[in-house]
Order: structure tokens, then sequence, then C-alpha cells
């Protein structure tokens, strides 16, 4: 996403994932700072985080994110975004990603897919609302 990034991750170590994107945030300022010669914050504001509670959620949560490029208009295909994880669920092999959690709530990576693409269309009619909700109100 240009704006923003999203990660599901599990904690296995008390404040593991507050202490990952702090150095995950500080190293890439540090990077892109010294490639483009400037100084200061990337990043606006402190990362958010929810905490997952259920195996529902924990799905939703991962189609929520799997959808974000095409409901945002970025791509028209959700396989076709570079960035993202999802070619990895659908194809069943992990190269960056833990995937056989989630993978592991669904008869095979094809139901996966269609369990993500499902909410395509729905995704993007609650996309084009919340702009226009924000339109009004400005």
């Amino acid at each position: 996403m240009p704006n923003h990034f999203h990660f599901l991750i599990k904690q296995i170590k008390d404040k593991g994932i507050q202490i990952f994107l702090s150095n995950l945030s500080n190293s890439y300022t540090r990077y892109f700072n010294t490639k483009h010669p400037r100084v200061g914050p990337l990043l606006q504001g402190k990362y958010q985080s929810v905490l997952i509670e259920s195996e529902n959620q924990l799905i939703h949560t991962s189609r929520y994110i799997h959808l974000n490029p095409v409901v945002s208009g970025l791509v028209k295909n959700l396989d076709s975004y570079p960035w993202s994880s999802f070619n990895e669920y659908i194809t069943g092999k992990e190269i960056i990603c833990s995937i056989q959690q989630i993978l592991d709530l669904f008869p095979s990576p094809k139901k996966y897919k269609e369990f993500v693409e499902a909410q395509i269309s729905y995704g993007m009619t609650l996309e084009i609302i919340k702009h226009q909700a924000l339109d009004m109100e400005g």
C-alpha cells in the first residue's frame, strides 16, 4: 500500500511485535533517509494493532489484508500485487510468511483463495461508501 502496511504477526515473546515493528521502522527510515538525502521520520503516528482472539477473526483479518490492494483500486487482481503474501497462500509455497496456521483452516489453498475472492465486490462497495461518507463530512 502506498501509505500504510499490514502485518499479521503472531507474538511469541512479550513485547515482541512492538520491538520488531520499532526495529523495522527505524531501520527502514535510516535506509530511506540515506538513499534520498533527507532527515526525519517517514511514518506518521504509532502503529495500530488488534488482538486476534479467535480462528474466525484470524481468517477474516487475513482476508481483509489480502483484499486491501484490490478494494483500494491499486490492482484489479489479487495475485498481481507484488508486495502481498497472497501468492504464497494460494500456491501453498512459503517464501517469507508462515502460512500454514491459516491454510490449516481450509481444505486447500484453492478454498482459501475462493474465501478471499468471494468478498472483493463487497469490499469495494464498502470502500466507496467509506469515501462518500468522508466526502459528506468535509
